[in-house]
C-alpha cells in the first residue's frame, strides 16, 4: 500500500512529495518484472484498491449530483432568476461506508452461534491389540456415549472392527423443556448428524453439537 505525502507537504518541491513519485515508479518496474504467483497476488491487490477507488468517486459524484422535482407544481408565477433554478434538488445519498457500519451494529445484536469443536480421532476411538501375540491394531474402542437401536447384535469379533461397550450404549436422555424447565427421560430415535464426522454418525456416537 503507497502512503501519500501528508496535505502540508503535497508542493513539488517537498521530500515527501518525492518519495510518494518514486513509489509510484517502484510499482510499475514491479508490476513488469513479476511473473507467476507473485504477479497473481500483486494484480488482485491492485484490482480490489481499483474497485474501492471507483466506489469513492461514484459516492461523491452522487453527492453532487442534481436532478429535477418532477412532482412540484409551483403556485403563482415564478420570477425570471428563479427559473434555472426551478424544482432543483440535491440528492442525499448515504456512502457505503455509513451503511456498512449500519449493518455492523445490527449484526452485534444477532444471537451467535455457538461453534461445535471437532473431535481428534484419539479422544473417540481408542486402539485395541489383538491377535495371538497382540500385535494387530486394526480395532478400536469407542469411548463416547453411542445410541444403538432396538435387537442389536455385536459382530464376531474376528470381523468386528469398531467395538461399542454395553456400558457405553444407551438408548434413553434426558432432555430439559425450555419453556416448562422441566426435564424428562425419553427413548432416542437415532442419531441424525454428528458434525464431527460421517463416521461417527454411523456409529451413533453422541457428542456436542449432535
Amino acid at each position: 500500500m503507497i502512503r501519500r505525502p501528508p496535505r502540508s507537504t503535497l508542493s513539488s518541491s517537498s521530500a515527501a512529495s518525492d518519495v510518494y513519485k518514486r513509489q509510484v515508479h517502484k510499482r510499475a518496474e514491479f508490476a513488469q518484472r513479476a511473473h507467476g504467483i507473485r504477479a497473481k497476488q500483486f494484480n488482485e491487490k491492485r484490482f480490489k484498491e481499483k474497485a474501492a477507488m471507483k466506489k469513492t468517486l461514484a459516492i461523491h459524484e452522487e453527492k453532487k449530483n442534481k436532478h429535477k422535482k418532477e412532482d412540484v407544481v409551483p403556485e403563482g408565477a415564478v420570477p425570471a432568476y428563479l427559473m434555472d433554478r426551478e424544482g432543483v434538488s440535491r440528492a442525499k445519498v448515504l456512502s457505503n461506508t455509513v451503511k456498512q457500519k449500519r449493518k455492523e451494529k445490527a449484526g452485534k445484536w444477532s444471537v451467535p452461534i455457538a461453534k461445535v469443536k471437532p473431535l481428534v480421532e484419539d479422544e473417540v476411538l481408542k486402539i485395541v491389540k489383538s491377535g495371538k501375540r497382540k500385535k494387530k491394531a486394526w480395532k478400536r474402542m469407542v469411548d463416547k456415549v453411542t445410541f444403538v437401536g432396538e435387537g442389536f447384535t455385536r459382530k464376531a469379533p474376528k470381523y468386528e472392527r469398531y467395538i461399542r461397550p454395553s456400558g457405553l450404549r444407551f438408548t434413553k436422555a434426558n432432555v430439559t423443556h425450555p419453556e416448562l424447565q422441566a426435564t424428562f427421560q425419553l427413548e432416542m430415535l437415532g442419531v441424525k448428524k454428528n458434525p464431527s464426522s460421517p463416521l461417527y454418525t454411523s456409529l451413533g456416537v453422541i457428542t456436542k453439537g449432535t
